[in-house]
C-alpha cells in the first residue's frame, strides 16, 4: 500500500466538519430552539429526538453491513459518501424551517420525521466515511492520527457553527437583546450550514478517491444482504470482550457530553448569567484545549498505549465539568462584577475539559480500527462498516438520548418554557447546576468503569496483523 500523504489525511478529515455542524445544530440550537422559542415541552422535544435515535440504531448497522459487502468500481465506501452528500444538506435546513402556525403536536411530528432524516442521510455518509479510516492504514499508530485529523476537522466545523451561531446568527443586540430567541435567525443560520456541510462531505469523497485501488479489502464473500445476515454480524461483533467495552464506554462518554452540550445554553444564561457572545467564548475556548489535547494524546498513546491514555483523558474531562458548577454552588466562584476573571476561569475550566477529552476521542477512532482487525483474525470477515456504525451510534446518542435526558431533566426540575435570563427561581437554577455537573460525571463513572474490561494492546494488535497479511497473501496465490 503506498504511503498516506498528508494531503490525503486532511481531505479524509474534513469529511467529519459535516457531522461537527450537525451535532452542534442538534446539540446547542435545535432542542433550545424547539423548546424556548417554539414552544413545546422540554419532555416532547426530548422525546422526539429520542425516537429519532432508536430508528438511527437500526440505520446505522444496516449502512455498515450494505457498505462492508459492496462491489463496485468506486470500491466499498466511496459509492455511499457520495450518495449522502446533498440530501444531508437538505434535510439540515427543513428540520430548522417548519411551516408557520403549526400546533405543538404538529411541530413535535415536523421535529421528529425531520430528525430522522437528517440522521438517516448523514449515516448514508458518515458510517462508510468513518469506516474508511481504518482501511487507509494498517499502522497502529498511524490509525491514531488518521483519527486525529478527522477528530480535528469535526471539531473545527462544530466551533465554526458555534461562533458564527453565537457571534452572528443568534448575537444580542439592541434591538434583539435575546439573540437565542430571535426565531427568523434559526432557518438562516440551518440554510447556510447545510451547504457547508454539503460541500465538506463532497470534497471528502472526491479527496480520498485516488486512494480506491490501494484500500484493504475483505476476502470474504458477504453474499445476499438480509435481515439475519444483519442479525449475524451484530451479534458476532458483540462476541468480543473488548469491543462491548469500548462501546459502552464510548457511548456513556457520548451521552453526558449530550446532556451537558443540550443544557449549555441553559447553564449560559441562566446559571452562569452571561451573553449569548460569551457563551461562543467558552466555545472557542473548548476548541483550543481540544487541538492541544489531540496532539498532546495522541503523542502520550505512543507510550501509554491507548486504553490508559482513554482512562486519563476521561479523568481529566470530569474533574473540570463538574468543578465550575460546583464551585459555584458552594459559593466559591469568583463574583460576576469581575467579568474577566468569572468568564476567564470559566474558559480555564472549558478548556481543561475539551483538552481531557479530546484524549478519549482520539484513542477510541483509534481502538475500533483496532478491532476490525481482531474481528477478521476471530472470524475471517473485515466488517469496518458494522464496528464504525457503533461507534458513530454512540456519537449520535449524545444528541438524541442526551437531549431525551435533558428534557425530561428539565421538567422534573420545572425549568420554564420561553423563559427570560434572571426570571427562573434559584432554587431552579440550582438544580440545573446539580444536574449539569454532577449528576452527568456520576454516570459517566460507570461506563468508565466498564471501559476497563478493553483488553487490546499494541503488542497484541502487531501479532494479529502479521497471521492477517500471511492469510490475505495465501489467498491472493
Amino acid at each position: 500500500m503506498p504511503k498516506l500523504n498528508l494531503l490525503t489525511k486532511i481531505s479524509y478529515g474534513i469529511g467529519q466538519a459535516g457531522e461537527g455542524i450537525k451535532n452542534v445544530s442538534f446539540e446547542a440550537f435545535l432542542f433550545y430552539y424547539y423548546n424556548q422559542v417554539l414552544d413545546i415541552s422540554a419532555s416532547l422535544a426530548g422525546a422526539a429526538t429520542l425516537l429519532a435515535l432508536i430508528v438511527d440504531a437500526f440505520i446505522d448497522p444496516l449502512l455498515g453491513s450494505l457498505s462492508d459487502s459492496l462491489r463496485s468500481r468506486w470500491g466499498r465506501r466511496h459509492p455511499f459518501m457520495y450518495a449522502g452528500a446533498i440530501p444531508f444538506g437538505v434535510m439540515l435546513y427543513l428540520l430548522f424551517s417548519p411551516p408557520h402556525g403549526l400546533s405543538e403536536m404538529q411541530l413535535f411530528f415536523w421535529l421528529l420525521g425531520f430528525a430522522i432524516l437528517v440522521r438517516a442521510a448523514m449515516s448514508v455518509y458518515l458510517i462508510p466515511h468513518n469506516a474508511l479510516g481504518a482501511e487507509l492504514s494498517a499502522d497502529y499508530h498511524e490509525r491514531t492520527s488518521i483519527g486525529g485529523w478527522r477528530l480535528l476537522f469535526g471539531f473545527t466545523g462544530a466551533v465554526i457553527a458555534t461562533l458564527t451561531g453565537y457571534f452572528y446568527f443568534f448575537r444580542d443586540t439592541e434591538l434583539v437583546p435575546h439573540g437565542l430567541h430571535f426565531a427568523p435567525a434559526y432557518p438562516r443560520y440551518a440554510a447556510f450550514f447545510a451547504v457547508v456541510a454539503s460541500l465538506a462531505v463532497f470534497w471528502s469523497a472526491l479527496g480520498t478517491h485516488s486512494r480506491i485501488p490501494h484500500l484493504v479489502t475483505s476476502t470474504h464473500d458477504h453474499g445476499r444482504f438480509s435481515p439475519r445476515r444483519l442479525v449475524t454480524e451484530i451479534r458476532d461483533s458483540l462476541r468480543s470482550d473488548s469491543f462491548r467495552a469500548l462501546f459502552v464506554g464510548t457511548f456513556v462518554f457520548f451521552v453526558t457530553r449530550g446532556v451537558q452540550t443540550t443544557l449549555g445554553n441553559y447553564m449560559g444564561l441562566h446559571f452562569w448569567e452571561i451573553s449569548s457572545q460569551q457563551i461562543g467564548q467558552l466555545g472557542l475556548a473548548s476548541f483550543v484545549g481540544l487541538v492541544f489535547g489531540l496532539g498532546f494524546f495522541s503523542r502520550v498513546s505512543r507510550r501509554l498505549d491507548k486504553k490508559p491514555t482513554f482512562m486519563i483523558g476521561v479523568t481529566i474531562f470530569s474533574v473540570f465539568v463538574v468543578a465550575g458548577p460546583v464551585l459555584k454552588l458552594a459559593g466559591l466562584w469568583p463574583a460576576r462584577e469581575d467579568p474577566r476573571l468569572y468568564v476567564g476561569l470559566l474558559a480555564a475550566f472549558n478548556f481543561l475539559a475539551s483538552f481531557g477529552g479530546a484524549a478519549a476521542l482520539i484513542t477510541a477512532t483509534s481502538m475500533m480500527a483496532d478491532l476490525t482487525d481482531e474481528h477478521e483474525f476471530d472470524t475471517g470477515r473485515r466488517q469496518e462498516g458494522i464496528f464504525f456504525g457503533a461507534l458513530a451510534f454512540s456519537g449520535k446518542a449524545s444528541a438524541g438520548l442526551g437531549h431525551g435526558i435533558a428534557g425530561v431533566a428539565l421538567d422534573l426540575i420545572g425549568f420554564p418554557d420561553n423563559a427570560t435570563p434572571g426570571t427562573v427561581s434559584p432554587d431552579v437554577v440550582h438544580h440545573l447546576g446539580w444536574v449539569y455537573g454532577p449528576g452527568t460525571v456520576l454516570v459517566l463513572a460507570i461506563g468508565v468503569a466498564y471501559f476497563a474490561r478493553y483488553s487490546l494492546s499494541a503488542t497484541r494488535v502487531s501479532e494479529m496483523q502479521k497471521v492477517l497479511e500471511q492469510r490475505r497473501t495465501a489467498a491472493v496465490r
